[in-house]
C-alpha cells in the first residue's frame, strides 16, 4: 500500500525523489559518468527521443544533510527556499546523458564536467561538479525529473521539418549535443562543432551520416576562439573574428530560443525559414540564402554563446525563430542555486 507522503509525490507532475550513485566512470580527464538510481526512476523519462533534455540535481551543501522531500506537494519549492542554507544544499541543472535499465532497475545517466582547480585552487570547482568529483557508489542525491507520459519541458531543441542543423557547444553542452545527434532522424544533414578543455575529452558520439562532427580541443587556447572561427567559416559568414564582447552585453541569464527570450524580446508565432539556395544568385547571396535553411542550437558559456548571437543574428541576419541560444554557465561567476 502506497504511503500518505509517496502518493503525496506521485501526485506531482514530475519526479522529485532521492536517488543513489549506482555506479561511476571516470570518462576522461575533464568528465565523470555517474548512473543515478531508485525505484521510483521506473516512471522517468519523456515521449520521444530525450535530445537536450534538462533535469535537477539537488546536492547536500558540503558534508551537510541532503534535504528531504518526503512530504514534498505543489508547494515544495517555496518551503526548500525556505531552509536555511546549509540544510537546503545546492541545485544544479544538467542533461540527461541516458536511460538505462527498466523498472525499478532504472537509472539516469548523467556526465559532470569537472575542470582544473589550478595548483593552488584559484579555480575551485562548484557545488556540482565538487560533488561528482567525489561521488562513490551509495551517495544520495535528489533528481528533479521528467515523469513518463506528464508534459515537463527542459527541451530546447526544435528545428523545423527539413531544416539543416547547426549544433554547437562547450564541454558542459556535450551531453545535449551528444544526446540530439542520437535522436536526429536518419536523413539529418549539418554540421556540429564542439570544443573540448583537451584531445583525451573527446567521444564518439553516433549520429547520422549527413551530419559532420568537428571536435575542438582547447590545449590550452583561450576558451571559444576556435569554435567561433569555425562555426563561422560554416555559415560563409564575412564576419571574421568575432570581436570582443564586453561584460555589460552578456545576459546574465541568457537563454534565447524560437519561444522564450531572457531579454523580452518579441517571439513572433510563425516559424523562420528562407527559400534557399537560388540560381544565378552571387555566392555570398547564395550564402544568405543557404543561412535561411539552418537551425542553429548554441550552448555553452555566456560570453562566447553572446558573440556568436550577436554576429549570427544582427551581422548575418539570421531569423531569432531558426536559433535557439543557451548560456549554460558563465566564466568567474558561481549559479545562483
Amino acid at each position: 500500500m502506497a504511503t500518505a507522503t509517496s502518493t503525496a509525490r506521485a501526485a506531482l507532475p514530475m519526479l522529485l525523489e532521492t536517488v543513489t550513485v549506482r555506479r561511476v566512470e571516470r570518462l576522461s580527464p575533464s568528465f565523470v559518468r555517474l548512473e543515478l538510481g531508485a525505484p521510483a526512476l521506473a516512471d522517468l523519462g519523456v515521449d520521444g527521443p530525450l535530445l537536450d533534455q534538462r533535469f535537477k540535481l539537488v546536492l547536500p551543501d558540503g558534508d551537510g544533510p541532503l534535504p528531504s522531500f518526503e512530504a514534498a506537494d505543489s508547494g515544495w519549492y517555496a518551503a526548500w527556499q525556505a531552509l536555511p542554507q546549509a540544510e537546503r544544499g545546492h541545485m544544479r541543472t544538467y542533461t540527461i546523458r541516458d536511460i538505462v535499465g527498466e523498472g525499478e532497475d532504472t537509472r539516469l545517466v548523467v556526465d559532470v564536467v569537472l575542470h582544473d582547480e589550478g595548483p593552488d585552487g584559484e579555480h575551485p570547482l562548484g557545488p556540482g561538479a565538487r560533488w561528482a568529483s567525489r561521488a562513490r557508489v551509495g551517495d544520495r542525491a535528489v533528481v528533479l525529473a521528467p515523469r513518463r507520459g506528464v508534459a515537463y519541458g527542459g527541451i530546447e531543441f526544435a528545428p523545423a521539418p527539413g531544416a539543416r542543423v547547426l549544433l554547437v557547444g562547450d564541454e558542459t553542452a556535450v551531453p545535449a549535443v551528444a544526446g540530439i545527434l542520437a535522436g536526429l532522424d536518419a536523413d539529418a544533414e549539418g554540421h556540429a562543432f564542439v570544443e573540448v578543455p583537451c584531445a583525451a575529452d573527446v567521444q564518439d558520439l553516433p549520429r547520422p551520416a549527413g551530419v559532420e562532427l568537428t571536435w575542438l580541443p582547447r590545449d590550452g587556447a583561450p576558451r571559444g576562439v576556435a569554435l567561433q572561427r569555425e562555426v563561422l567559416a560554416c555559415l560563409e559568414s564575412p564576419v571574421v573574428p568575432i570581436g570582443q564582447v564586453e561584460v555589460d552585453e552578456v545576459d546574465p541569464d541568457l537563454w534565447e530560443t524560437p519561444t522564450y527570450s531572457s531579454s523580452g524580446e518579441v517571439v513572433a508565432e510563425d516559424g523562420g525559414g528562407g527559400a534557399g539556395r537560388r540560381d544565378g544568385a552571387s555566392r555570398s547571396e547564395r550564402a544568405a540564402a543557404d543561412r535561411q535553411t539552418v537551425y542553429a542550437w548554441i550552448a555553452g558559456e555566456s560570453k562566447v554563446v553572446t558573440g556568436l548571437r550577436r554576429v549570427m543574428v544582427r551581422d548575418l541576419g539570421m531569423d531569432r525563430r531558426q536559433v535557439a541560444f543557451m548560456g549554460y554557465w558563465r566564466e568567474g561567476v558561481a549559479m545562483r542555486s
